[in-house]
């Protein structure tokens, strides 16, 4: 699939396209041994910070969340607690991401999870007419306007 002309459509894109959402599919070849952002921006000649990655995390009283964060940040748990309203938060362990939202590690997406969840977008992304998250899937990336996709998820900015 990562080397396809034309990739396969994930579930996640599906749901784009059902929505009308305009976006790109962009394959890039898979290293099993390296799934960071930096990695996936160097195999797709473009800035780190404008590969976001698909964090999931359980606050302390309102349960799951995702922060979508630039491949070059790490996410403050401090403010990312306070705006989901939780007093603590933690990032779910690697065993839970597949059961909870029907994801993998390097293949999780902001979209299409078994349930949706509050998800908040790093404000970075506004400064980008397109930027890249996981289409689902290890190997496949969308290059979408990210207020498209914050529309579409209903997503908040982090930080407020």
């Amino acid at each position: 699939m990562a080397t396809d002309k034309h990739p396969q459509k994930t579930n996640a894109a599906r749901l784009l396209e059902q929505a009308g959402i305009a976006f790109e599919l962009i394959p890039y070849q898979v290293d099993e041994s390296d799934l960071a952002a930096w990695h996936i921006a160097e195999k797709l000649h473009e800035p780190l910070e404008m590969v976001f990655k698909t964090l999931v995390l359980r606050g302390d009283r309102n349960g799951l969340f995702v922060c979508v964060m630039p491949g070059d940040m790490e996410v403050d748990l401090k403010v990312a607690a306070r705006i989901s309203g939780n007093k603590s938060a933690a990032m779910i362990h690697l065993k839970e991401l597949l059961p909870e939202t029907g994801y993998i590690r390097g293949g999780c997406s902001p979209v299409g999870m078994k349930k949706p969840l509050p998800t908040f977008f790093h404000e970075s992304a506004l400064l980008y007419d397109y930027i890249y998250v996981s289409a689902g899937v290890r190997g496949l990336q969308f290059k979408i306007n990210p207020e498209d996709l914050m529309n579409f998820v209903g997503a908040g900015i982090y930080p407020l």
